[in-house]
């Protein structure tokens, strides 16, 4: 039972308390987060550091008649339990549950979805402009942090709230954190500046003026610290944030709840365009979330004490590597024998695996904060000096880099390596992190290679073949989120571009499939032989170029084909296959494409996903089993 919590349905329940009691409130919303989402899962530290600056936000301003646009919105956890959704906290990220980020339709106080950073001051900005082409009054707070401030729109934003002097709120959560440790060259601006030989005489002077003066010297020395330290942490972001036309505010404790409701007070009644600056730490409250900020950034279950991961009561299965662990050690092996290869990273390099590059070749790692744009023209620029890029970024994440690709790399013919982890559906995340666009856009960019790996050992060869044997442009691999299959290993060896591999012959219907699908189109087949059914299972591996030779011979030999991907069927793999058949086959060979429909996919696990879009065995045999008796029928009716 909670003293204040269980009295707050809405912000206007918030409201109705006195300011002495919002510490309080701030601890119970703190203690619900850990008890829930500790035995659930979900996203966790970014939540416990905004506690009392969702308090505060709610108590001093009138949601939902004013907006509040939080950025990213994995740090919107508190925001959910104080806007009539406590109740159903412990759904997060499940089937049929809340979405761990915030959904315009799942509440009216989520004001703006999103689920990639950096949006939020760009959002509220043009619901300041609406609301000022409508006359209308309501106050409009963006609240960025958790790493977003290493992504350039945020700058955008910023300048375009200065060129138009919006009545805007901008809200820096500053935790000096990321998903991993922030890459902002702004925060280390004045200690370089206090780390210069200037300083650091006239540091040393006052020192050695000082000496001798016992009490009075050491206050002195203090004294100069704490100056050195104010003026870093004040007058840098003020400068910076006034010189985009800002006025700027703080930095405040972000943890002090009355200090906040009464900064936000009479920041309220300041026009803006207006920046807070607030202190905070990520994990806040819960011990071990402050000790490793990183690991319990997203956590699944774990022991509310030790912050440890709950281990299962049923027996453990053998261990999988997952497909990001093994695209990192791939490529350790890969930088071992050619100097010129490096990886690169927006913000994610335990995500991508590239932290296990960086424990071997450091100097070979770059991390550029969430900027996957500048990522990738950067990678351009590298491989115009001969250095051979290999760009980790998850597939949904890529999507933001799309002209990048097209105008900077593929345009100049540069020979980039772009590694997709997450694609497909990837479960929980929902779809701002479903990787279902890649193969259509990146298919659709002349001179691309566009690949997929059955399983694991075939990553390694794929990867092999993208930095060391193809070299006339950029070239894609995509590959899902999770465990792989447990094939033996082997030395990496090259695959031939554009060659497919078949690995179970047949002759009633054909199930090319691509990527992670081709382990579930073999076991389809197998359900299928049950049933007397021959189905003959290709793995394509390529999307571009196609594997032309074999969709001839299929066209002529079977006639039935049906293609299978953990993907947006527009303009996706099947989509190629379809447009090179009917303009070489034309009618002579039917054709299905077994993929993700015009939707968007919710969130559930992979498992669950998988079977609701029939792209689990079972359904893709059924799928198969339906496209061959309406063949059957459509023939014998022509």
């Amino acid at each position: 039972m909670y003293r204040y919590l269980d009295q707050i349905d809405t912000p206007e329940d918030l409201r109705k308390l006195p300011e002495s009691a919002l510490k309080d409130v701030s601890d119970e919303v703190r203690e619900f987060l850990v008890d829930t989402i500790t035995k659930v899962g979900g996203h966790f530290g970014a939540g416990l550091g905004v506690v009392e600056l969702t308090v505060a936000l709610h108590y001093v301003f009138n949601t939902p008649h004013d907006k509040i646009v939080l950025d990213t919105g994995h740090q919107g956890y508190p925001h959910k339990i104080l806007t009539g959704r406590k109740n159903e906290l412990h759904t997060i990220r499940q089937k049929g549950g809340l979405s761990g980020f915030l959904k315009r339709s799942e509440s009216g106080y989520d004001d703006f979805g999103a689920g990639h950073a950096t949006t939020s001051i760009s959002a509220a900005l043009g619901m300041a402009a609406a609301r000022d082409q409508l006359k209308e009054d309501y106050k409009v707070v963006a609240v960025i942090g958790d790493g977003a401030m290493t992504g350039g729109l945020a700058y955008e934003a910023m300048n375009n709230c200065g060129v138009y002097k919006s009545d805007i709120l901008v809200v820096l959560n500053d935790n000096q954190m990321s998903i991993a440790p922030n890459v902002w060259a702004l925060s280390n601006y004045f200690s370089e500046i206090f780390a210069s030989p200037t300083a650091r005489k006239l540091r040393n002077r006052i020192y050695h003026m000082t000496e001798s003066l016992d009490d009075l010297g050491d206050r002195i020395r203090k004294t100069v610290h704490r100056v050195e330290g104010g003026v870093k942490a004040v007058l840098t972001p003020g400068m910076l944030f006034e010189a985009l036309g800002f006025k700027y505010f703080g930095p405040v404790n972000g943890h002090n709840v009355d200090a906040l409701v009464k900064m936000l007070k009479d920041l309220r009644e300041i026009k803006g365009p207006v920046l807070l600056h607030t202190i905070t730490q990520k994990g806040k409250g819960y011990g071990p979330a402050e000790r490793d900020k990183q690991f319990l950034h997203a956590i699944g279950k774990v022991d509310k004490i030790t912050g440890k991961a709950v281990k299962s009561a049923a027996p453990p299965k053998p261990s999988l590597p997952k497909y990001q662990d093994v695209f990192g050690e791939a490529l350790v092996e890969l930088m071992a024998t050619n100097p010129k290869v490096v990886g690169i990273t927006a913000a994610m390099p335990d995500g991508t695996g590239l932290d296990i590059v960086q424990k071997h070749y450091a100097e070979r790692v770059y991390d550029v904060g969430i900027a996957e744009g500048h990522g990738v023209t950067f990678a351009a620029g590298l491989a115009t000096q001969g250095v051979v890029p290999v760009v980790a970024i998850y597939s949904s994440f890529l999507q933001r880099a799309f002209d990048h690709i097209a105008h900077d790399v593929a345009l100049q013919h540069l020979h980039v390596v772009f590694a997709l982890d997450r694609a497909g559906v990837v479960g929980a995340d929902g779809p701002t992190h479903h990787g279902v666009l890649d193969l259509g856009y990146l298919r659709l960019i002349q001179g691309m290679v566009v690949m997929a790996p059955k399983d694991e050992q075939e990553l390694r060869d794929m990867l092999y073949t993208a930095v060391n044997t193809y070299k006339s442009g950029p070239v894609s691999i995509r590959y899902p989120r999770g465990e792989a299959l447990g094939v033996p290993m082997r030395p990496m060896q090259p695959v031939e571009i554009g060659k497919a591999e078949t690995l179970r012959s047949g002759s009633d219907v054909a199930l090319v499939a691509i990527g992670n699908m081709v382990d579930h189109a073999v076991k389809a087949a197998e359900q299928l032989a049950a049933e007397g059914l021959h189905a003959e299972v290709v793995n394509a591996r390529f999307v571009k170029p196609l594997d032309t030779a074999m969709l001839d011979d299929l066209a002529l030999r079977i006639g039935r084909i049906v293609t299978i991907e953990d993907g947006q069927k527009q303009g996706g793999f099947g989509s190629a296959v379809a447009e090179y058949l009917a303009q070489h086959h034309g009618r002579s060979a039917d054709l299905l494409i077994h993929g993700i429909d015009d939707i968007y996919v919710d969130h559930a696990t992979q498992q669950e996903l998988w079977q609701d879009l029939h792209l689990d065995p079972a359904g893709i045999a059924e799928v198969a089993k339906d496209f061959v008796a309406d063949c059957v029928i459509k023939r014998a009716l022509q």
